[in-house]
């Protein structure tokens, strides 16, 4: 983490609005690179092409690749989460021999995990033509790698390498969707989309092989660490299938369509909306990963070190005070950040919606995404902060929170009708964000008590011999 917040904040040190700009587009591919680059090129592809290509083709490529966003972050999320821990181990321990191995081990634990899912789903129950159906499967794939990559790349600190690959894929995806579309349809749409995908996860496996030329040896390793961190494991399932409980729900609202003979069932003007809202977020989530890693992460090492290096309980309160006055600083200014910009975006909704060829009934449902992605983004910067310390059995709590909530509203909302679509994700996360600051605020009250007894190790071994 240290490694990545010195490289962010170096590019500010140029003293000009470029350098700035560097660090905060860095920052912003770094915390949502992947999903960012799934969402510019899709909005792209239908921008751009939806007036030369066949309706019908254009919402299988659209439905397929949720699908498969979805599929491939829930199934991977456990995986994920515990060898991120494994990662920052090994660099702590300045050990980095075995993260290439580790990386191979991931990749062939992930397609056996999604193997037994792509067959049931796009080799039985979704009709669909076979060129079709392993363009998907190669895609479900792809997305995995890219999100696995994305977890071994925070290591390497070289954000323009990262930065191009992910430009350089989406516009070859872009440019190759448009090509293959005439003669080949969604099949054609589908795999130039996959050779986009292919060039960033080709670009950035030779980036983690090139930092890390190790032996390749005990490749699943990282799997002892599902016993002590399974909080993590478990808290990373609860999250992304939160992220996505609301839009499966409403794919069995009385508004959805289902597409015959293919089975695939969506809701547009909710599915649209909301991925519109969420990009609403990256500025927020760029300037959070930034902060976090750069200034927040300064006061939080030197509480620690002021406690490795037994100063006082004065001086240690002290830091721990500055520490608390850092995260109420950032969370003012991401709430300032990310207010301005829901405020223009719920004033100027209806332009917003006649830009990208949306209808008006969609208004609404973006307006609560948008509002809700603003306390979703808050209840995620206060989640990230209780993981700095460790506090893994409290997020995985309030991930489940989140889970439970936005499934329940977003029920209740089914039955009320379409004038409250949307509120079942916006309550959920606004209830999300407060439990979470009340648990992290109530954490840091008492941070040298946490610091000093209940994430002492020789007290908890103690606790579990007695």
């Amino acid at each position: 983490m240290a490694g990545i917040g010195f490289e962010l904040k170096k590019l500010t040190n140029h003293d000009n609005l470029i350098g700035v700009m560097h660090a905060y587009l860095s920052a912003g591919f770094a915390a949502a690179g992947p999903w960012l680059f799934t969402a510019l090129a899709l909005g792209g592809i239908t921008m751009l092409y939806a007036q030369n290509m066949s309706v019908e083709a254009l919402i299988e490529f659209r439905v397929v690749l949720v699908y498969n966003l979805a599929a491939s972050l829930v199934l991977s999320a456990p995986i994920f989460m515990v060898v991120t821990r494994y990662i920052a181990d090994a660099i702590i321990a300045k050990d980095v021999t075995n993260i290439p191995s580790a990386m191979l081990g991931c990749l062939v634990v992930l397609i056996a995990i999604q193997i037994p899912v792509a067959l049931f789903f796009y080799g039985y129950y979704f009709e669909l033509p076979l060129a079709f159906r392993l363009s998907a499967i190669a895609n479900l794939f792809l997305l995995t790698c890219v999100w696995l990559l994305g977890v071994f790349l925070m290591a390497l600190k070289d954000f323009k390498s990262v930065n191009l690959a992910y430009g350089v894929g989406m516009l070859v995806a872009v440019f190759l969707a448009h090509w293959l579309r005439a003669d080949y349809g969604a099949t054609g749409m589908m795999n130039g989309f996959n050779v986009g995908i292919m060039i960033i996860v080709f670009t950035l496996s030779a980036k983690v092989f090139a930092e890390y030329p190790y032996f390749y040896g005990r490749p699943f390793a990282y799997l002892s660490m599902f016993r002590p961190y399974y909080q993590l494991a478990v808290g990373g399932v609860f999250y992304n299938l939160a992220i996505w409980i609301d839009k499966l729900i409403m794919w069995f609202a009385p508004q959805r369509t289902l597409l015959e003979p293919s089975n695939l069932r969506f809701y547009s003007d909710y599915d649209s909306a909301m991925f519109l809202a969420y990009i609403t977020i990256v500025p927020a989530m760029a300037l959070f990963f930034f902060s976090v890693e750069t200034h927040f992460f300064q006061f939080y090492r030197r509480f620690y070190d002021d406690i490795l290096e037994h100063k006082s309980l004065s001086q240690i309160k002290k830091s721990g005070e500055r520490l608390i006055s850092s995260v109420l600083y950032h969370a003012r200014t991401f709430l300032v950040l990310q207010g301005a910009i829901v405020f223009l975006c719920v004033m100027l909704a209806p332009q917003i919606m006649e830009a990208f060829s949306y209808n008006f009934r969609q208004i609404g449902i973006f307006r609560l995404g948008v509002l809700g992605g603003m306390f979703h983004v808050l209840a995620l910067f206060g989640m990230i902060v209780l993981s700095y310390f460790d506090s893994r059995s409290r997020v995985m709590w309030l991930q489940c929170f989140f889970l439970v909530s936005n499934a329940l509203f977003t029920i209740i909302t089914l039955y009320l009708g379409f004038s409250v679509y949307g509120y079942g994700y916006f309550l959920s996360s606004l209830l999300t964000f407060m439990l979470t600051m009340a648990v992290l605020f109530r954490f840091m009250g008492d941070l040298p008590y946490h610091a000093f007894v209940t994430h002492n190790n020789a007290i908890r071994i103690q606790r579990a011999i007695s």
